[in-house]
């Protein structure tokens, strides 16, 4: 064996090193050395000794020769003599308590100290080689007897490097010198010889003298490994005991208390200490006891578990139950040996209450599965009101009754009821579960259909002035015992009163019996509200619906238009409910028209207002004269905003709008799925003079176009995404359209349905486009009477448009330098252009409005001046240049010498205005035919009236 280097202590006589420590003599060390020799259950169930048992010394002293010489730092003192003859001398002692000199022998019982640290010995001879090897020197280095004895222990166990100085140390071991120390051990594989595992011993070697008095020396052998887990078993048994947040106990044979740990100390009252010896009556009543003593015992014998077991009990200072849960398993020693129970227990009382919260609201939550199944089938107010009575009696109480507002009833639009609660009410239901007794709880019977009203003081007058629940105090003599009076609230609105009771023998209403009943009232509340909000939907979907038709066939230039416009109605099985189809014809400047058709998704009212809203959008849009795509990415805009709270859904009330829901587009927020408008719609800007048209698209159905002498055909335009998605550009095409050209836009309700795909309805669309010479009135009626337009399901949108381009006799158009001779110039052919149309009366005011216009285009414009004038049903006259700064009216002061001419503009015109262009922008102004209708204002009369 290679020494680890440990201070040798020698002795001049050798019997000093085999002499016992004092203080293992202390009468007061032996009830703890008891304890460390296994004879009380508790210690043993700890696993390695209990040293709370006594007072320690003794226990302390026993792990405490691990601590010295299992360090391994060299020049460490170990203790004289070793803790293993310590704790054996110790253990001897104390089987009597009585003095050493007058011990007596005695046998251990098994469970004892040695069984955990497994002390060997054995004995070596004066020649220096091994004459003796226990059974537990075997267990230890896996040597068997009959190869060990005869062995030399240096040349077996010590490395090479270190036998020199171990046979130095036997030298002295055999010369009289007892030694101690922690070496390092190599236990030889027993089967192959090979080396084994390596790991470190405490040995003590005290000289003997053998039966012929020659020098020789015993051993004993402690592995440091088994005293290094004893150490940590009894750490872990005072984190445990220390630190749980349980309540732990260890309970002996006896079922009494060994011991307790803080957390039941806490609960139980005193130290741990004085919660020895103590057994279960200690604690719980007798019943509850002798139930728990059973299952101890059953425990202790049969070795099974018990998991979460309920105990009911009390504790010390308090009059309220508690109760816990507990588990309960057998402990062993270490040979096995049952020696006591261990108890773990939690306080469950805050988790049975939350149990029986849990049952109740389980019921709670049928009753009210119950009411959503039941209640809102119909949407007749007297039905809805029936319902909530059919649930609540008598699931919930013993009689009831429901109260709506008069004005409510009767479709009174005013909120419903007076500020200080007495309004007129009407009993719509009433139901008993008692033999069909009256509700007399407010006082005098109130029959179904009867209308009355509650005294100012009563308690239901307060509920309904507050919307809150009220109890009302029940009648001397009477049959009701509790009542409440709950106000029915929809949307912040109080549309009548419910009123719950409860006989006598039921028990009275708590505070969960209000709150349900509120829950109750306010769900029969929503399916009323809802009721009355479907009543006002359909009064007010008949009149949008006649607002929306268009009143005739509008009229554009250089367009012969047609117009159809079908609401679902037949299969729907609703009559009143419109869609979200519609169609629009706008008058742009220059004699430009722009074709709009939309679809938003949905039915009913909310998609008629946003069809409104966009609708009415478009045409705010169209006179800023954007381009086709910048229109439609505005609408997408509004669209994404029309869903926002405030938005143009709440159109009927004050704030809505269009920038009002633009703002609320750009908000971030986290819409609801059914307040998401999305929309399709398809604009096209058609101008007469060149005939060529813009088309934009925004997820509609392709516009078809006719050519004179050709088949239909669609029109390929990127459909681009519906509007309300948001995040994509839309693209424009452009097509040139020929003369006598037909053009039809519409909606998917034309073609589509259940009975026939969108595939099959194209196709039916396109071929029912055989003869586009006819009468667009003809054309449209044969379409409508060829395709499947009687199913009723969805709006159906037809526009169609015949082209009917500006002649060029009806055109004039100029391009004039920049230079101030070109203000004369354009004067001069608007003069000669006029004479030629016949337009004398219109001369002279049209020079003057010209000269301003393109004096304003030399002043402040760019490049090229191009004046053109356009005759229709009215005159337009527009002046471009490649300017791109827009032309802003002023009002002029009276000393401004200028500053005057847009003013002019605008007083002697019918409309102007300006545009954009690719290359610049275009100011322009409209003059109405002189046909007698429409009188010219005075030029001169105009220029005095501006100073």
């Amino acid at each position: 064996m290679s020494e680890i280097p440990a201070k040798a202590t020698e002795s001049e006589d050798p019997s000093d090193g085999a002499r016992g420590d004092d203080r293992a003599a202390d009468p007061s060390a032996a009830p703890v050395a008891a304890d460390a020799a296994g004879t009380g259950a508790g210690a043993a169930g700890t696993g390695a000794g209990d040293a709370d048992a006594g007072d320690g010394t003794s226990a302390d002293e026993g792990t405490s020769a691990p601590d010295a010489r299992g360090s391994g730092v060299p020049g460490t003192p170990p203790p004289n003599p070793p803790a293993t003859a310590r704790a054996l001398t110790a253990t001897a002692l104390a089987a009597e308590g009585t003095p050493p000199g007058d011990a007596l022998w005695q046998s251990s019982p098994p469970g004892s100290i040695y069984d955990y640290i497994k002390v060997a010995s054995f004995s070596i001879g004066a020649d220096g080689l091994v004459d003796q090897w226990s059974v537990r020197a075997e267990q230890l280095f896996g040597i068997p007897a009959d190869r060990a004895v005869g062995m030399d222990p240096i040349e077996a166990f010590v490395d090479p490097d270190r036998r020199a100085e171990g046979q130095r140390k036997m030298a002295e071991i055999l010369d009289g010198r007892e030694w101690t120390g922690v070496v390092p051990v190599r236990l030889p594989d027993p089967v192959d010889g090979g080396r084994g595992v390596e790991g470190l011993a405490e040995v003590y070697v005290m000289p003997t003298r053998a039966e012929g008095g020659e020098k020789a020396a015993v051993c004993i052998v402690v592995d440091v490994r088994v005293l290094r887990s004893i150490e940590t078993d009894l750490a872990a048994s005072q984190a445990i005991f220390g630190q749980s947040p349980f309540g732990f106990l260890l309970i002996d044979a006896e079922l009494r208390v060994r011991r307790a740990n803080e957390r039941f100390a806490s609960i139980f009252g005193g130290t741990p200490d004085d919660h020895r010896g103590k057994g279960v009556h200690d604690y719980l009543p007798r019943g509850e006891a002798e139930r728990v003593s059973a299952t101890l015992r059953r425990v202790l014998e049969t070795g099974d578990s018990i998991t979460d077991m309920h105990i009911t009990g009390f504790v010390p200072g308090s009059d309220d139950r508690r109760h816990w849960s507990v588990n309960l398993y057998r402990v062993h020693s270490g040979s096995g040996r049952p020696i006591g129970i261990a108890w773990l227990g939690i306080d469950i009382t805050a988790r049975r209450a939350a149990a029986r919260e849990a049952a109740a609201a389980r019921r709670n939550l049928a009753l009210l599965n119950e009411a959503g199944a039941r209640i809102g089938n119909s949407l007749d107010l007297e039905t809805t009101a029936r319902e909530l009575l059919d649930v609540v009696v008598p699931g919930f109480c013993d009689l009831a009754t429901v109260d709506l507002y008069q004005g409510l009833l009767v479709g009174d639009e005013t909120p419903p009821g007076l500020p200080d609660g007495s309004a007129e009410l009407r009993r719509v239901a009433f139901a008993s579960a008692v033999s069909d007794a009256p509700f007399t709880g407010t006082g005098k019977p109130v029959a179904v259909g009867a209308v009355h009203h509650y005294p100012f003081n009563s308690p239901c007058a307060d509920a309904l002035r507050t919307a809150r629940p009220r109890r009302v105090p029940a009648e001397e003599g009477g049959l009701v015992q509790s009542t409440l009076a709950v106000p029915m609230v929809a949307h912040d609105t109080v549309v009548g009163l419910a009123q719950f009771a409860r006989t006598k023998g039921s028990e009275p209403f708590g505070d969960r019996d209000r709150d349900l009943a509120v829950e109750l009232a306010a769900r029969a509340a929503v399916c009323i509200d809802n009721a009355r909000l479907y009543r006002r939907e359909h009064e007010r979907a008949l009149m949008l619906q006649r607002s929306l038709l268009p009143p005739g066939d509008p009229v554009a230039a250089g367009l012969d238009i047609a117009c159809r416009y079908l609401p679902g109605s037949v299969a729907s099985g609703r009559p009143s409910e419109v869609g979200g189809d519609w169609f629009d014809v706008i008058e742009l400047p220059g004699h430009r028209t722009a074709l709009v058709v939309g679809d938003v998704m949905g039915r009913g009212l909310r998609a008629a207002v946003a069809m409104g809203e966009l609708r009415t959008a478009v045409r705010t849009l169209a006179q800023l004269d954007l381009e086709p795509a910048e229109v439609l990415s505005q609408l997408d805009e509004i669209a994404r905003g029309l869903g926002a709270p405030g938005g143009p859904a709440q159109a009927f009330g004050p704030g809505g709008g269009i920038q009002q829901a633009t703002r609320a587009a750009r908000r971030p927020r986290e819409a609801d799925l059914s307040e998401v408008y999305l929309a399709t719609c398809v604009y096209a800007v058609y101008d007469s003079v060149t005939r060529r048209c813009t088309f934009a698209n925004a997820g509609h159905l392709p516009p078809v176009l006719v050519e004179p002498g050709e088949a239909a055909l669609m029109l390929d335009v990127p459909p681009g995404m519906p509007l309300g998605v948001g995040g994509e550009p839309f693209e424009e095409v452009e097509v040139e359209l020929p003369e006598g050209a037909l053009l039809a836009l519409y909606t998917d309700g034309l073609v589509e349905s259940r009975d026939h795909p969108l595939d099959e309805g194209l196709q039916a669309f396109v071929g029912a486009l055989t003869d586009p010479a006819r009468p667009l009135e003809d054309v449209c009626d044969h379409v409508l009477n060829t395709l499947d337009t009687h199913h009723g399901e969805d709006d159906i949108a037809l526009l169609m448009a015949r082209v009917q381009g500006l002649p060029a006799e009806s055109v004039g158009d100029w391009t004039l330098p920049r230079e101030p001779r070109s203000v004369g110039r354009a004067r001069e052919y608007a003069r000669g252009q006029l004479l030629s149309w016949d337009l004398e009366p219109l001369v002279d005011t049209t020079e003057l409005l010209v000269s301003e216009l393109v004096t304003n285009a030399l002043r402040y414009g760019e490049g090229e001046i191009r004046l053109r004038l356009l005759l229709d049903r009215t005159l337009v006259c527009e002046v471009w240049d490649a300017g791109l700064v827009q032309p802003r009216r002023r009002r002029a002061r009276d000393t401004d010498e200028g500053g005057r001419g847009l003013q002019l503009v605008g007083l002697l015109s019918a409309a102007w205005g300006s545009r954009r262009t690719p290359r610049g922008k275009t100011v322009w102004f409209e003059l109405p035919l002189p046909d007698g209708e429409h009188s010219l204002a005075d030029p001169a009369e105009a220029l005095l009236s501006l100073f």
